[in-house]
């Protein structure tokens, strides 16, 4: 099997997997599985700095996504779509399933939003009920400022719906200091447990709204709203996934139990990039650079496939290519959460150096060496 160096899923830890596998109860009648969620969403409130609150729903990270739009969007309202990568863009979709009237705010999809930008927009029209906004779009690496792209939504009086599947937990969230309003997470990125659960932290403000709609939510699985009483009934709108939430407990508490996994984050983005660059390869984003996954041009005369087969053939280690607009344009590593270590990262880095040699691309540099150098090796 490869070993798995994609922008998630990502590597286990072995005490997550053990986690899933203990014994369980019945999420449905036992009260103490509300006690023991409540306790793993009080921490999740605790680590994003959310006074609203956190909830975990059954259903990969999109689930999350399609769930804010579902409950907040009602017919004919206008909500802000920012566009500068696919999943941005992506959100369109789901506020019009929802009845709602997306309105485009597309950038170069090379770049990350300008806060300057974003504000002369709003002073010319803000006439929206919320805006969507991507934090890390991970087919292209593409990292937004929500510490201030949100406040000036705040100032607008526009709520935020915040994607930070794939950047939360490599990059730094505050959910009360950057006024954001709904937050969706995914459990298989930096967090490293397996997919299959999806985490939103929504503040009083958006519930309020939600509960407070002229028109029902249009889903029942999507509804966030289902959740809000849960601690005081004891009660879940459908039966909950134990031994995924059992695992996502577990990984959460390695997480707290990091106290520079950020740093640990940006350091190793940092060794990459630089080996990526003096070797003269290409980052498809010019600046937004994350620091959880690497998204590199395809270097002219190759083919995506050619490098993603010979990586795993020759070396065992599996990236990603990309899809839509860039589909065959660019390779993609993760460095997220378990991946984003050493051993796993250089061997990445020396895994691609050859593949590329072997395809007939010549290197400007050493690549090892270089993530070496800026790793202090």
């Amino acid at each position: 099997m490869a070993k798995i160096m994609t922008a998630g899923p990502v590597q286990v830890r072995e005490n997550v997997r053990i986690a899933r596998s203990k014994v369980t109860t019945n999420p449905d009648v036992d009260p103490a599985f509300a006690e023991d969620y409540k306790a793993l969403c009080d921490k999740l409130e605790k680590i994003m700095n959310c006074s609203g609150r956190a909830y975990i729903m059954d259903g990969e990270g999109i689930l999350g996504l399609e769930a804010a739009c579902a409950s907040l969007t009602e017919p004919g309202d206008r909500v802000l779509v920012m566009d500068n990568g696919i999943f941005g863009r992506g959100f369109d979709g789901f506020v019009s399933m929802y009845g709602g009237e997306p309105v485009m705010y597309t950038k170069d999809y090379h770049e990350p939003f300008d806060p300057d930008e974003l504000r002369a927009y709003l002073e010319k029209d803000h006439d929206f009920k919320y805006a969507t906004l991507v934090h890390c779009d991970t087919p292209s690496g593409m990292l937004n400022e929500i510490d201030k792209l949100c406040p000036i939504l705040a100032e607008y009086g526009i709520m935020s719906v915040v994607d930070s599947v794939s950047a939360m937990f490599g990059e730094p969230v505050d959910f009360d200091g950057s006024y954001i309003d709904i937050l969706c997470g995914g459990s298989q990125k930096c967090l490293s447990a397996p997919p299959g659960l999806t985490m939103v932290w929504v503040s009083d403000k958006a519930m309020d709204v939600m509960c407070n709609r002229k028109t029902p939510i249009a889903s029942f699985y999507a509804n966030i709203t289902a959740f809000k009483t849960y601690y005081e009934d004891k009660w879940f709108p459908y039966t909950m996934p134990i031994s995924d939430i059992m695992g996502l407990a577990a990984a959460v508490d390695n997480y707290l139990a990091e106290p520079d996994v950020l740093q640990r984050h940006a350091r190793i983005a940092a060794a990459t990039r630089a080996a990526v660059n003096e070797a003269g390869l290409e980052m498809y984003v010019n600046s937004g650079y994350s620091n959880t996954v690497t998204v590199i041009n395809v270097p002219d005369g190759l083919i995506d496939r050619q490098i993603l087969d010979t990586m795993i053939e020759d070396y065992g280690i599996m990236i990603t290519g990309a899809f839509d607009v860039l589909a065959g344009k660019v390779i993609r590593i993760g460095h997220m959460g378990e991946n984003a270590n050493y051993e796993d990262m250089v061997e990445t880095i020396a895994a691609l150096q050859g593949t590329l040699s072997k395809l007939g691309f010549r290197l400007k540099a050493n690549m090892v060496d270089v993530f070496n150098r800026e790793m202090g090796r």
